[in-house]
C-alpha cells in the first residue's frame, strides 16, 4: 500500500512535469513559424481591436521556464520533482508510522493480564507501526529475562530509526543541488551578457538583457526548489523525532509493565 501511495504521487508530479513541457513545446514551435505563416496570421489581428489578456499564473510560469532557457531549466525541474516524490513518499510512511502507544500499551497489559506474553505478541503483531515491531521483538526474548528485553528493544530501535531516515539523504542532495544548478545557469548568464557586451562594443541595456535574463531567472528557480525541499525535508526531521521519541517512551514503559507482571532474569 505505502509503495503504490508513493507511486501514484510521483506520477501525478511527473504528469504536471509533461504538461509543462507540451506547453513549452507548443510554444516553441508557434515562434519558429514561418515569415508568410506569421503574416497570414498576423494580417486579421491588425484589423481588430487589440485586447490585452491577463495571463494566467500557468502562463507566466511556462514563459519564464522558457525565457530562463531549457537547458538550464530542465535540470532544476528535475530535481524539484524528484525530491517532491520522495518527500511525498516519505510523509506517506511517516504518518502511517504513527502509533497511539497509550493504546496500545494498555492492550499490551490487559492481554499480559489475560494471556501473558503469547497474547501481548498476538497485539504487537497485529498493530501496525514502528513501536509495534519494536514491542513484538522485546517480548520475543521475554524468556531470557529483563536484560535481553532492553537489549533487543534497543538494537531493533536503531534498526527502525534507520527505516524512518531512509530517502532524507536524497533530499538533502536535491536541496544543495537546485541551487547550484540555479547559481551555474546565473553564471552561464552573465558570461553571455559579457559576450555580447564585447561582441557588440557597447554596454546598453538591450545588449546585456537576455543573458541578465537568463542569469536571474535560474537563480530565482533554483532557490524555489532548496526553499521548497527544505520546508518538507525540516518536518520530515521534525515528524522522525517525535516517532523517536514516541518509540523511547514506549520502550521503557513497555519494560515497566513487564516487570509488573513479573518478568524477572532467569
Amino acid at each position: 500500500m505505502k509503495k503504490q501511495l508513493a507511486i501514484l504521487s510521483f506520477v501525478g508530479v511527473l504528469f504536471s512535469a509533461m504538461a509543462i513541457a507540451q506547453d513549452t513545446t507548443a510554444t516553441q514551435t508557434d515562434s519558429t513559424a514561418t515569415p508568410e505563416v506569421a503574416a497570414v496570421t498576423e494580417a486579421p489581428a491588425a484589423e481588430a481591436p487589440e485586447v490585452e489578456e491577463e495571463q494566467t499564473f500557468h502562463q507566466v510560469l511556462k514563459e519564464k521556464f522558457i525565457e530562463g532557457g531549457k537547458e538550464y531549466m530542465w535540470p532544476i525541474l528535475i530535481c524539484l520533482i524528484l525530491g517532491l516524490a520522495i518527500s511525498i513518499e516519505r510523509i506517506i510512511t511517516l504518518n502511517l508510522a504513527t502509533t497511539n502507544t497509550k493504546k496500545l500499551l494498555s492492550q499490551i497489559e490487559d492481554a499480559l493480564a489475560k494471556g501473558g506474553v503469547e497474547a501481548a505478541k498476538e497485539v504487537t503483531k497485529n498493530t501496525r507501526g514502528p513501536v509495534a515491531s519494536i514491542f513484538t521483538q522485546g517480548l520475543m526474548r521475554h524468556s531470557e529475562g529483563i536484560d535481553m528485553v532492553e537489549k533487543s528493544i534497543v538494537s531493533y530501535g536503531g534498526v527502525e530509526m534507520g527505516r524512518l531516515e531512509r530517502g532524507l539523504i536524497w533530499i538533502s542532495l536535491f536541496i544543495s543541488l537546485g541551487p547550484m544548478l540555479g547559481f551555474f545557469g546565473t553564471v552561464v548568464g552573465m558570461v553571455a551578457a559579457f559576450d555580447a557586451i564585447e561582441a557588440a562594443g557597447d554596454i546598453s541595456p538591450s545588449v546585456v538583457a537576455g543573458g541578465m535574463k537568463v542569469a536571474l531567472i535560474t537563480t530565482v528557480g533554483g532557490l524555489i526548489v532548496g526553499m521548497v525541499l527544505q520546508i518538507l525535508y525540516n518536518y520530515l526531521v521534525s515528524k522522525i523525532d517525535s516517532l523517536v521519541n514516541s518509540m523511547e517512551d514506549a520502550s521503557i514503559s513497555l519494560v515497566d509493565i513487564l516487570v509488573k507482571h513479573k518478568l524477572s532474569k532467569h
